[in-house]
């Protein structure tokens, strides 16, 4: 909202004498000798003193409304001047004087009628014209005000107050441009034109222009430092550039001089969560709902903080809130949805996920979300449904194409699983769990040539998982590679030295090279690692 308070510099102004009987007369000659000798309140009192003893002349009460005007008294001195019109209808400066009353009590309704009455009775009357806008203005009846403010202009171009009113229409008529130029010459005329640099900073943030409101909120602050406005503006700057330090602490300052504002401390919890200061955020969100109770997005966002700082249930319970408030929030419901995935509420969870995908069945995630659980629980026909309709929906997703081919593989259905990881390999060249899955599948169908060649890229690309190294040197045994196996059987044990299986193998490997000392030094060390491996083995002897 543009910033309307400049006002017209006026006050009411003294009627023409009138004729009135001697006793009316005195009393106005004494009341304005006190006048002159600044005793305003001792006038009054001559003035009420005559009023009271009956007379009603006008100017009896034209005068005392503009001793009750100086000395502050607002309301009574619109009363004295709508007693003077009920008195004399014709006067010449009631219906002004009464605006401009109006305009000191905030009616603006009343002072834009009365300011109208006046340039009706004077149509050359500037500065009626001038409060008729203002009024106009703060009714935020933009197009009329406008109109007002170019009569002003059209006699006295250089009147300030008129083209700072037409900046302000302008404004509220979302002609930013033009609105803005005139507040950039008035501000070079007056560089301390706080009203003007108000509302540049609210023309910049309506523009989105955010050198234009770090340049307008610096000045701001320079002529007010602790402008509200340009402290907000400094903050909105903060945030669209993505430094939330000087969004938190400008938030902060905010917060500081106004307490009890809602959406300072929703901006504050949201510059503390950014920053991952989950403590400082929550606190931020929970003084925002102890003034806002029924802030759904306030629960939300704390629903947030309290699920990055593990704890579940208050997370829940945010959640839950926010969803009584609102029940169709259905990005809500997914973060519910997985705080009970996280609680081990396996099943709520899945009926969270099918719920939101029957209103929203393009939801990628939360087919994710639904394919993972149901692969989880091995009803692997139904994690296909779900990891199918992700990849029909983004084919380029690695890891629901890796999960589609795991889905594939337990279901039975092994050439789709081998397609599925083929497609993780075009995503990603050097996916270790396609490469590993393929390796698999190879070895199942005995393809061992082809498993070599997928665990050697596995190796290449850095794999060093002791498990890797033994399957292959089992691999290159098999295939009569016997050298390779031992190499690997020992890369394996560098890794892992406890490991039996690796162990046992690098032994009959060695026998089968000629080397029976050290392949039963390999199994004693296979045996004291795993005793077990000593079951049947005098049945074989």
């Amino acid at each position: 909202m543009a910033n309307v308070n400049q006002t017209i510099s006026a006050r009411p102004q003294s009627a023409p004498p009138v004729q009135a009987d001697k006793h009316a007369s005195a009393a106005l000659a004494r009341a304005a000798a006190l006048h002159l000798e600044d005793r305003r309140e001792e006038a009054l009192s001559v003035l009420n003193g005559a009023i009271d003893a009956g007379e009603s002349e006008a100017e009896l009460f034209s005068a005392r409304a503009l001793l009750q005007y100086e000395l502050g008294q607002f309301a009574e001195a619109a009363s004295g001047y709508e007693q003077v019109l009920s008195l004399h209808p014709q006067h010449p400066t009631a219906p002004y004087n009464l605006a401009v009353c109006y305009e000191r009590l905030g009616r603006w309704q009343d002072a834009a009628a009365a300011f109208s009455k006046a340039v009706q009775r004077e149509p050359n009357r500037l500065d009626a014209r001038l409060g008729l806008g203002i009024a106009l203005l703060h009714l935020e009846k933009a197009q009329p005000a406008l109109e007002a403010f170019e009569k002003v202009l059209a006699e006295a171009p250089d009147q300030e107050t008129a083209q700072f009113g037409k900046g302000v229409a302008l404004q509220l008529m979302a002609k930013l441009d033009e609105a803005a130029a005139i507040y950039a010459r008035l501000f070079e005329k007056n560089p301390h034109s706080e009203e003007c640099a108000t509302n540049m900073v609210v023309i910049a943030m309506a523009r989105k222009d955010d050198a234009l409101l770090r340049e307008w909120s610096e000045r701001l602050l320079t002529i007010r430092p602790n402008s509200q406005t340009a402290l907000e503006g400094l903050a909105a700057h903060a945030f669209a550039s993505g430094d939330y330090e000087a969004a938190a602490t400008y938030c902060s300052k905010l917060v500081e001089s106004a307490p009890a504002q809602f959406e300072r401390w929703f901006n504050l919890g949201v510059a503390y969560q950014r920053l991952q200061r989950f403590d400082q955020a929550a606190e931020a969100y929970q003084e925002a709902l102890r003034l806002r109770p029924d802030a759904k997005q306030a629960y939300v966002n704390l629903g947030v903080v309290f699920q990055e700082k593990g704890d579940l249930q208050a997370a829940r319970e945010c959640y839950e809130r926010a969803l009584q408030i609102a029940p169709d929030l259905a990005d809500v419901q997914f973060n519910l949805a997985s705080v009970f995935e996280k609680e081990g509420r396996k099943e709520e969870a899945e009926r969270l996920y099918v719920k939101l995908l029957a209103r929203d069945p393009e939801w990628e995630d939360a087919w994710f979300r639904l394919g993972y659980l149901r692969l989880e629980r091995q009803a692997w026909r139904e994690a296909v449904d779900g990891f199918e309709a992700c990849v029909r929906k983004r084919r380029d997703w690695p890891e629901a194409q890796l999960n589609l081919a795991l889905a594939y593989w337990n279901s039975g259905d092994r050439d789709a699983a081998a397609r599925a990881f083929h497609t993780v390999l075009e995503l990603q060249e050097n996916s270790t769990d396609a490469l590993r899955g393929l390796a698999a599948l190879a070895i199942e169908r005995q393809d061992y040539e082809q498993a070599l060649d997928l665990q050697a890229r596995l190796i290449e690309a850095g794999e060093r998982s002791p498990e890797l190294f033994y399957n292959t040197g089992l691999l290159l045994q098999k295939s009569g590679q016997l050298d390779d196996a031992v190499r690997l059987y020992n890369e394996a044990l560098a890794e892992k030295p406890d490991f039996p299986e690796a162990l046992l193998n690098l032994g009959h490997a060695l026998k089968a090279q000629g080397h029976e000392d050290e392949a039963r030094k390999y199994w004693r060390q296979a045996l004291e690692a795993r005793p077990q491996l000593a079951q049947g083995y005098f049945d074989k002897a």
